[in-house]
Formats: C-alpha cells, structure tokens, sequence
C-alpha cells in the first residue's frame, strides 16, 4: 500500500509542477511551438480540459490551472496519507 501511496504522491506533485509552468508560460508569452511548451500542454490539458468544460471562465481569467492545483494538492495529501 505504501508503493501505490508513493506513486500517487510523486504524479500529483510532477503534475502539479506541470500545471505551474504552464501558468508561468501564459504570463511571460513564451512561444507555444517551444517543444517545452507543447510537452508540458500534452501533460496538463488532460488535466485541466475536463475542468474548463465544468467551470467556465470568468472575463479573461481562466480559473481551471487554480482548480486543477487545489485538486492535484488534495491528492497528493491522499497518498501521503496512504503511505503513513
């Protein structure tokens, strides 16, 4: 039980950093044909399409990166508590 408590602590936090650098290249206009840029949208836009599609933006911010962060938090706690 505590290998699979590690395991869903290590991907929650891998995709937590995701979702962080994808924040991050939103606000400094990095270039979306970077390789960076399109391997870090392949791993986050599973994440954060179904969220968008539930919540809907709010003027021109999009709150699902905030969402996904609060979940991908909530889970990694999961598996700590796993682990213990």
């Amino acid at each position: 039980m505590q290998l699979v408590g590690l395991f869903i602590t290590v991907a929650a936090y891998v995709l937590l950093v995701a979702v962080i650098i994808r924040i991050i290249f939103s606000w400094t206009n990095f270039d979306p044909e970077n390789p960076i840029a399109q391997v870090i949208q392949e791993i986050t836009e599973p994440i954060l399409a179904p969220i968008r599609s539930v919540m809907p933006r709010i003027g021109m911010f999009d709150l699902a990166p905030m969402a996904a962060s609060f979940l991908l938090i909530i889970l990694a706690r999961l598996g700590q508590s796993l682990m213990a």
